[in-house]
């Protein structure tokens, strides 16, 4: 397995298959988070009303619970966190700013390293996403 460079790269003919083996993870990783994002998307992707914020709440809290089960809320998972939750926001068509403006107000702080959130977190942090959407649109 693939940790980092001070720890995976040895020799040629050792540290070549894990590279393979990490390009290999690195892209299912992307397949499953396309299909996710495909399936938590609001029907249609319209524009937001009230009703759809439950859309977004939902696509947030789903997000954030794959993410640091995938990274088993390891040091610096939230980044990787903030990264999937603007890439889903790209996906549904929202610009890049306003995407990461979105994303910090939304998470800003409140997620730390070695620490997988909590069930009042995620609750409080999807809300400001799904809220965050719905002053864009």
């Amino acid at each position: 397995m693939w940790c980092c460079s001070s720890h995976s790269v040895t020799t040629p003919d050792a540290t070549a298959p894990l590279i393979v083996e990490a390009l290999r993870q690195w892209r299912g990783w992307l397949e499953d988070l396309t299909q996710r994002f495909a399936q938590l998307t609001p029907p249609g992707n319209v524009p937001v009303v009230s009703t759809d914020h439950w859309y977004w709440e939902r696509a947030c809290t789903r997000l954030v619970t794959v993410v640091a089960e995938r990274t088993h809320a390891e040091s610096g998972w939230y980044r990787h966190c903030m990264q999937v939750l603007r890439w889903f926001l790209a996906y549904s068509g929202i610009d890049e700013g306003q995407a990461q403006a979105i994303v910090e107000n939304a998470v800003g702080g409140r997620f730390g390293s070695w620490t997988a959130p909590d069930v009042p977190v995620v609750d409080a942090v999807s809300s400001r996403f799904a809220g965050g959407v719905g002053e864009i649109r």
